[in-house]
């Protein structure tokens, strides 16, 4: 077994259990990762060539961003589930597992020997992880799926972007919420085992993540007929609450939550008290009909005022707000927390996990080289 990982002296909560993760791409190395932050044992299969997520960029010291973020704390093995001789090794591995986890293309891995139903019929106490694109049992069951065609076929593309037309959500969110469910229905799988003894077969897909986060829209459509309109940085159903730019071209996001906080707005940002209770301001429903006249004296005052300005004002009078930042102003924002990875090119510094724990970010394990670890695990699961 790999040595421990230590969180202020003692064992991380998942040490001793162990993942076997057939995995590619986002999805599930994004729950693994998760799982190997807390202490997990994750072997993760990989082809000869590598996941190919190791392909797509070389941004972190000639490796690509998305393999360094979420292959950290992974053991790589070097397996062909087509190869008798590697499958026997994988299901001597899942003979010991907790967990196996697998987002292969729809049907592959049922197909090599590796399907839940009869994994869980010889291993009763083995959590089982299907991720896909659509679900089973309809007609969607063998599309491929990757993210942007999922923002699109979930509807989240449809309510996202400018008037002039749909916009992707700007990092892999389909694919994140995929994986955060799975994650969280492991835990929770874990935890019924603990009772029961019995293991689970869970079941995720991009859409049914994306499709949960479409509830409001969802639910709004349904209830009035009418689909929330896409307006850039603005909200569909609340005024004012949107991107108004500086003297000096910033943009800053001003958002309004109830009618306390627009009165206060009206006497400290925009100096005109009396405007709260004028006709066609008077309400957030108003507000919304009447977008583009509060737009339009926002932008007025909001533009003759500095970055530095607009932000003192809008403090001073408890306005939440913030500013349209870039990744240059991301990269120091005071509120970002960095961990250090180490990886087969040195060391990369990501965005930390974001749950503190008793105030401290957990340690990370490295991210593994193409079969870094193959010959250690085929010597410890050798054929007797």
């Amino acid at each position: 077994m790999p040595p421990e990982r230590q969180g202020r002296g003692t064992s991380l909560p998942l040490t001793g259990l162990t993942v076997l993760a057939l995995e590619q791409a986002v999805a599930a190395p994004y729950c693994t990762s998760r799982l190997a932050d807390a202490g997990a044992r994750v072997i993760k299969i990989e082809r000869p060539e590598g996941d190919f997520a190791r392909g797509y960029d070389a941004a972190v010291n000639g490796l690509a961003s998305y393999f360094v973020w979420l292959n950290r704390g992974k053991e790589s093995l070097v397996a062909d589930i087509k190869d008798p001789d590697d499958a026997a090794l994988l299901h001597r591995i899942l003979a010991e597992s907790d967990v196996f986890v697998q987002n292969l293309a729809p049907g592959a891995a049922a197909r090599a020997g590796f399907g839940s139903a009869e994994l869980r019929r010889r291993h009763p106490r083995l959590i089982t992880v299907d991720i896909t694109g659509y679900g089973t049992g309809h007609s969607y069951s063998d599309m491929k799926a990757y993210d942007l065609l999922v923002q699109a076929e979930s509807g989240l593309a449809g309510i996202t972007g400018h008037p002039a037309g749909s916009g992707r959500v700007g990092v892999s969110v389909c694919d994140v919420a995929c994986g955060m469910d799975a994650h969280a229905a492991v835990l929770e799988a874990l935890i019924a085992r603990g009772i029961t003894g019995e293991g689970a077969a869970l079941e995720v897909s991009l859409f049914s993540g994306a499709a949960d986060w479409m509830n409001v829209p969802l639910l709004y459509f349904e209830g009035t007929g009418h689909t929330p309109q896409r307006l850039g940085l603005a909200h569909p159903s609340i005024s004012p609450y949107g991107a108004f730019a500086t003297a000096d071209d910033s943009l800053v996001l001003i958002s309004i939550q109830n009618e306390r906080e627009w009165a206060a707005f009206c006497a400290g940002v925009l100096e005109q008290p009396s405007l709260a209770r004028a006709e066609g301001f008077d309400s957030n429903n108003a507000r919304v009909a009447n977008r583009e006249a509060v737009d339009g004296l926002i932008r007025q005052v909001i533009g003759k005022l500095t970055r530095d300005a607009a932000a003192a004002r809008l403090k001073a009078s408890g306005t939440a707000y913030g500013f349209v930042n870039t990744l240059a102003d991301l990269a120091t924002h005071p509120a970002l927390i960095r961990a250090e990875v180490e990886t087969p090119a040195g060391t990369a510094r990501i965005v930390a996990p974001p749950v503190l724990i008793d105030g401290e970010v957990r340690p990370l394990g490295p991210v593994p080289a193409i079969g870094e670890h193959s010959t250690r695990i085929r010597e410890e699961f050798r054929a007797d």
